[in-house]
C-alpha cells in the first residue's frame, strides 16, 4: 500500500503517548519476584493507539498469583486500570524503571493462550482493538462464583461406547462419514443443509448433539452457537438426552452475572467439555477443542452489535484454524457468505440425497389453475387457496401463519401509486395502531389529517402490509371457534400443542408445534422480497424455509402456501422455496455478485462520521490504489458515509490500514469521532 509510511505513523503515535507506566519509580521497599519479575500486561485503556502490552514489575507478593492470563490492576497515566497479564519474562525490553503491578484482582488464568490468539486475530480481521474483543470474550469476574466452584473437575462417569451417527444423520449421504471423522479425532469442515423433521430424534438439535457426542468420543470438546434462547433450550435438551446430565453447560448473555460466570468457569476449569449458547458462547475456553458449530448463519442475531462487530461465523472459522478443530455450519438455508466458503473449498457440503418426501409441498398463490379460479390470488392478503388450505388443515392440527410485520397495519401507502405515506412534520412512517385508530406517525405520533399524496395527488390510503395483530383479528373472524395464538416481539411462544389452532407469528418467532404444523401460510411475500438490502432474496428464503421446516412432510399431508409473491416473473427465491433448493439460490447469488464487486466476493468497509473528519482521516490513511472509495453519501442529518472496496485478497491489508488510521486519530486526540466497520452486513444501510 502507498501513503504515509508505517515508521512515520509509529513516530506520531509515540509522540502522542502519555507518560509510560514503565517510567514510574519503584518504591525501595518493593521487592521484585525472584523468578520472571517482568510482566507484559494488556491494559484496558480504551484508546486505539495504546493497543499493545506494557511492561510492569511483579512484586514478590504477587510472584505466584500474577500468572499469564490473570486479571490485575495497574497504574497507567495517573489512574488505576484493569488489565490482563499476557506474559512473564526475566528481563524487560524497557531500559528504565518499571511500575509495579498494583493488585492481582484474581489469580484465575481467564485469558488462555488460545483465547488471546483468537482475540488478536478477530481484532485484526475487523480493524478493532484487542481490548474491545476481550470485553466480548471474557465475562466480568464474579468473586462468589470463583469461590463456590471447585478448582479441580470431578471425575465423570465413563461415556458409553460411541455406536455410530444415529438417526439424525442417516438422511445425509456424507453425514455418517463426517461424524466418524469427529469420533476419530479428525477435523473436517462442512456446510450442512438440514432437512426438517417433526421427530425430535431426527431434527437439527439432535443432529448437533450427535456431532458433539461423536467429538467427545474422540476425546475433544465442542462449542455450539445458535441464534436465540429458544434454540439454546432445544439444543440443551438434545445434549442432555445424548450425553446425560452434567456434561455440558449453557452460556448466554442473558444469564445473570453469577450464573454466566459459573458456567464460563466450568468450561475453563475443565468441568465440562461441551458448550451451547448464543453469541456469548463463541469464545468459550473449551479445553482440547474438537468442534465449532453454528446454526442458521443468516440470522442477524449472530452478528455482534458491539465493536468491532464480529460475526460468529468469522470467529468460529478462525478458531477452527487456530485450534485445529472441526467446523460445521448448519441451517435449512445457506447464506452467500457460507456458499463462498464452500466454493473456495474451506467447507465441504453435506446435504440429503432425497428431499421431496421429507419436506412439505409448496404452492404459490396465483400460479397455475389457481389464477384462473381466483384472479386476485397473487395480490390478496389471504387468497382463497390459503383459506381453503387452512380450513382443511385445521381438521388435523395447528396451522402456522407467518406475517412479515408485527402490529396492526405497520405501514400505509397511496392507493393510486403505492408511494409510502410519510408524516408531513417529521417524514416518519405512518401506520394504524389498532381497530378504529386513525392513521398516525410512528415517530412523532401526529395524525395524518386529510391525506393527499405528494407523488400523484391521490387521496385514498391502503395498507402496505398487514401486521400480526390485524391478521389474527381477521383469521379469528374467518374461523370462529378456532383458538388463535400470536407470537412476536414481547410475547414469543416456545411451543404449541398438536390440537387445531391458528398460530400467527412474525419471522423468527414461530413456535415449534408438537407433531408439526398441518399447514403453513406465508403471507405478504412481496414485503420480504422488496426489502432494500443486498441480502433480500436470501433472507426471504431463509425466513420462509424456517417456517416451512416446522410443517409436516408432504408424505404426511403437510403443505405450505406462499401468498403475495409476484407472478409476472419467476423470482429465484420463490423458485428455490418451491424446489427446496437453497444451495441453488446461494450459488446463483454469489455468481451474480462477483462481476458487480459485491460482498463477499470483495472486502468492504464503511467509514461514517462528520464530513470533514471522514475526509481528513481517509486522506491521511495508508490506503493503496487497489482500494476504491465510494461516496461520501449522506448518513443522517449531519454525517456522511464512505464505502471502501478492495479485492478479497486485500481484506487483511485494508483492515490493517483502517486500524492504523484509528490509532493515529486516537494519538492526535481528534475531537470528532468517526465510526469504522469492516464487512458490514449491508454496505448500503
Amino acid at each position: 500500500m502507498s501513503g504515509r509510511g508505517a515508521s512515520e505513523q509509529l513516530e506520531l503515535i509515540r509522540a502522542a503517548l502519555p507518560p509510560s507506566p514503565s517510567t514510574a519509580r519503584r518504591r525501595p521497599d518493593e521487592a521484585a519476584a525472584s523468578t520472571d519479575p517482568v510482566a507484559s500486561v494488556v491494559v484496558d485503556t480504551g484508546l486505539a493507539h495504546l493497543d499493545r502490552p506494557f511492561e510492569y514489575l511483579v512484586p514478590q507478593a504477587f510472584a505466584e498469583t500474577a500468572v499469564p492470563g490473570a486479571r490485575v490492576k495497574v497504574r497507567f497515566a495517573g489512574q488505576d486500570l484493569d488489565g490482563f497479564v499476557v506474559q512473564r519474562q526475566a528481563v524487560a525490553e524497557h531500559e528504565g524503571r518499571l511500575s509495579p503491578i498494583r493488585r492481582v484482582v484474581s489469580p484465575e488464568a481467564v485469558l488462555t493462550p488460545a483465547l488471546l490468539a483468537l482475540a488478536r486475530a478477530v481484532a485484526a480481521r475487523y480493524a478493532g482493538t484487542l481490548g474491545d474483543v476481550l470485553r466480548l470474550a471474557v465475562p466480568p469476574r464474579h468473586a462468589a462464583a470463583e469461590r463456590a466452584l471447585a478448582l479441580d473437575p470431578p471425575v465423570p462417569d465413563a461415556l458409553p461406547v460411541w455406536d455410530g451417527p444415529g438417526p439424525a444423520w442417516s438422511r445425509y449421504a456424507a453425514g455418517p462419514a463426517y461424524l466418524a471423522r469427529l469420533a476419530a479425532g479428525e477435523s473436517p469442515a462442512a456446510s450442512w443443509l438440514a432437512l426438517p423433521a417433526t421427530d425430535p430424534d431426527r431434527d437439527w438439535p439432535a443432529a448437533l448433539a450427535a456431532a458433539a457426542e461423536a467429538t467427545l468420543a474422540g476425546g475433544r470438546g465442542s462449542v455450539l452457537v445458535v441464534p436465540d434462547h429458544r434454540d439454546v433450550a432445544r439444543v440443551d435438551a438434545a445434549l442432555t438426552a445424548a450425553l446425560g446430565p452434567g456434561r455440558h453447560v449453557r452460556l448466554t448473555a442473558d444469564q445473570g452475572p453469577q450464573a454466566r460466570y459459573t458456567a464460563w468457569l466450568k468450561v475453563l476449569r475443565g468441568h465440562v467439555s461441551v458448550v451451547v449458547g448464543n453469541r456469548a458462547a463463541a469464545f468459550a475456553p473449551v479445553r482440547d477443542l474438537g468442534l465449532v458449530a453454528w446454526w442458521d448463519d443468516g440470522d442477524d442475531l449472530l452478528d455482534e452489535p458491539r465493536a468491532p462487530y464480529p460475526h460468529v461465523r468469522e470467529i468460529l472459522v478462525e478458531r477452527g484454524r487456530l485450534e485445529g478443530a472441526a467446523v460445521l455450519s448448519g441451517g435449512f438455508a445457506r447464506s452467500v457468505a457460507v456458499q463462498s466458503l464452500v466454493e473456495t473449498g474451506e467447507l465441504r457440503p453435506i446435504a440429503a440425497s432425497s428431499v421431496r418426501r421429507a419436506v412439505p409441498r409448496v404452492v404459490v398463490a396465483g400460479e397455475g389453475t389457481e389464477a384462473d379460479r381466483d384472479p386476485a390470488a397473487a395480490s390478496a392478503h389471504l387468497p382463497s387457496i390459503a383459506w381453503r388450505t387452512a380450513k382443511a388443515a385445521l381438521q388435523s392440527g395447528p396451522v402456522l401463519v407467518q406475517v412479515p410485520r408485527r402490529g396492526y397495519v405497520p405501514s400505509l401507502a397511496c392507493q393510486t401509486c403505492r408511494t409510502p405515506v410519510r408524516c408531513a412534520h417529521c417524514s416518519g412512517p405512518v401506520a394504524v395502531s389498532g381497530r378504529g385508530a386513525e392513521p398516525a406517525c410512528r415517530w412523532c405520533g401526529r395524525g395524518v389529517g386529510r391525506f393527499e399524496c405528494r407523488a400523484c395527488g391521490g387521496r385514498e390510503l391502503r395498507s402496505s402490509v398487514v401486521g400480526a395483530r390485524r391478521t389474527a383479528e381477521e383469521l379469528g373472524r374467518a374461523f370462529p371457534g378456532v383458538p388463535v395464538h400470536t407470537s412476536g416481539a414481547g410475547a414469543v411462544l416456545d411451543r404449541v400443542a398438536e390440537a387445531p389452532a391458528l398460530v400467527i407469528a412474525t419471522p423468527g418467532a414461530e413456535p415449534v408445534a408438537d407433531g408439526g404444523y398441518a399447514a403453513a401460510l406465508l403471507l405478504d411475500a412481496w414485503a420480504s422480497l422488496d426489502r432494500p438490502t443486498l441480502d433480500a432474496a436470501e433472507e426471504a428464503l431463509r425466513r420462509w424455509l424456517a417456517a416451512a421446516a416446522l410443517t409436516r412432510a408432504s408424505a404426511d399431508g403437510g403443505q405450505v402456501v406462499l401468498c403475495g409473491a409476484p407472478t409476472h416473473t419467476t423470482l429465484p427465491s420463490v423458485e428455490a422455496l418451491v424446489r427446496w433448493d437453497p444451495a441453488w439460490l446461494a450459488t446463483r447469488e454469489l455468481a451474480e455478485r462477483g462481476p458487480l464487486g459485491l460482498p463477499p466476493t470483495v472486502a468492504m468497509a464503511v467509514v461514517t462520521g462528520e464530513r470533514r473528519a471522514v475526509e481528513t482521516a481517509l486522506r491521511h490513511a495508508d490506503l493503496g490504489p487497489e482500494v476504491e472509495r465510494l461516496g461520501p453519501l449522506p448518513a443522517g442529518e449531519s454525517d456522511v458515509r464512505v464505502l471502501l472496496r478492495a479485492p478479497r485478497e486485500e481484506g487483511a491489508a485494508l483492515a490493517c490500514a483502517l486500524a492504523s488510521m484509528r490509532a493515529v486519530r486516537s494519538a492526535r486526540k481528534e475531537p470528532v469521532p468517526i465510526h469504522v466497520r469492516v464487512d458490514p452486513p449491508d454496505p448500503a444501510a
